[in-house]
């Protein structure tokens, strides 16, 4: 059963996103459409969001001089705050819809907090919440995603992805006894596809290597406490921080990380809201600055895992999955990043290049079979290269770039495409 919404008044001059929206599953539902594979993709999908990402919060934090506390609290707010907002946005939409924070926005803000402190940071966090918020609200998000070409996004994501890739060859060289059994698993479970229904391959892989790592002894836990305790902390508003964070911040949001959330769940055939997105992403920021957390945005490496679980109408399990995971792992966010960050940088990169391997040839795929293919090179080669003009991600240049050469050699294509 559906029913047709809108979004926001449309007497007003806000969103007027206007789009199908499945009634939310009931708790009996949720409980059929729960499998093994939508299970193992929420769970790979958490693990995916709680080690390598973890570790550009760490170490932006430790550039600027956060105490544990700070750091804590951080983790807290974008696992526990993101995860509720998981959970009920893939519950209420029947699809999977993880939110977490902006990775290359974190990498800006760990960039400017050796000249910056962090009560201002803090500021910068807070209005950058209310910009997005206010964005989301004109309903420009969505017009402005349906305007770009389809694969010039996808070889955004392409480019932004294949790092997954390259690191899971690069640690397959580099430590081979933790690399090899988890590749031997997951290509195993993956050639029989009777023995992959039983046990999902990356779910596999997951084991192999946590069993690996043990055999190694190479498990180095650190002592640390078990529960969060989220510090409230006062922004400091200054121009400085306003002018060289508000702006990267929120177009690392808006265009790079929920334009790449978007992208994917379009491809796997799901039709995501885009302005409310938007909408959720500043207002569940406001929080999140509140406890010293970057801003929320739409992801899309953790929604491209989702949507490689199970079967497309029950991939929204997944997202509640994540989500109701992320809760725990916030509040035990001390001892589960020691404990994740206690295994060998190859155990989480060959685990995320399986995940992702998919995704990735999606990606290539619906980026250079059709149209717009020389806008599609330039974004994906921009997007590779890293290049960060004014402080803002490759991605978003890629994306410009492309466009811009789309517009100017490959017009015929703008027209098959509105023909």
């Amino acid at each position: 059963m559906t029913s047709t919404i809108d979004d926001i008044d449309t007497e007003k001059p806000v969103c007027r996103e206007r789009f199908e929206r499945p009634s939310p599953a009931g708790a009996r539902q949720v409980l059929r459409d729960l499998s093994g594979g939508s299970v193992a993709g929420g769970v790979v999908g958490l693990v995916f969001s709680a080690t390598g990402p973890i570790a550009v919060i760490l170490s932006a934090g430790a550039h600027g001089g956060l105490s544990s506390a700070q750091l804590a609290s951080w983790v807290f707010g974008v696992f526990f705050l993101n995860g509720i907002l998981t959970a009920i946005a893939s519950w209420v939409y029947r699809q999977p819809l993880a939110f977490f924070w902006t990775i290359p926005g974190t990498v800006v803000v760990g960039a400017s907090m050796n000249h910056l402190s962090w009560p201002e940071v803090l500021g910068a966090f807070v209005v950058t919440a209310l910009l997005i918020l206010a964005i989301g609200l004109t309903g420009w998000v969505r017009t402005i995603m349906a305007a770009l070409p389809m694969p010039i996004v996808m070889a955004m994501v392409a480019g932004v992805f294949l790092r997954f890739g390259l690191d899971l060859v690069t640690a397959t060289g580099s430590d081979m006894s933790v690399a090899l059994p988890m590749i031997a698993v997951f290509a195993l479970l993956s050639a029989f596809p009777r023995a992959g229904r039983m046990v999902p391959p990356i779910l596999g892989a997951l084991a192999a290597g946590a069993l690996a790592v043990a055999a190694s002894g190479r498990f180095a836990l650190d002592s640390a406490g078990w529960l969060a305790q989220p510090v409230l902390q006062a922004p400091e508003f200054s121009w400085r921080a306003i002018t060289e964070l508000v702006v990267p911040l929120a177009i690392t949001v808006l265009v790079v990380q929920n334009g790449q959330g978007t992208a994917v769940l379009k491809q796997a055939g799901h039709n995501p809201p885009t302005n409310v997105a938007a909408v959720l992403c500043g207002l569940w920021s406001l929080p999140a600055a509140a406890v010293g957390a970057v801003s929320t945005c739409l992801t899309g490496p953790t929604n491209a895992l989702l949507v490689a679980s199970t079967e497309r109408s029950r991939q929204y399990t997944a997202g509640i999955v994540c989500g109701l995971g992320a809760i725990v792992v916030g509040l035990f966010a001390p001892a589960f990043v020691s404990f994740m960050l206690a295994t060998p940088p190859a155990f989480i990169a060959v685990l995320g290049g399986l995940a992702m391997l998919r995704a990735l040839q999606g990606a290539f795929v619906a980026a250079f079979s059709t149209n717009f293919t020389l806008g599609a090179l330039l974004a994906f080669l921009v997007t590779v290269s890293g290049v960060n003009p004014l402080n803002i991600n490759s991605a978003f240049w890629g994306l410009l770039a492309g466009g811009l050469v789309a517009l100017a050699l490959e017009r015929r294509d703008f027209s098959q495409r509105s023909a």
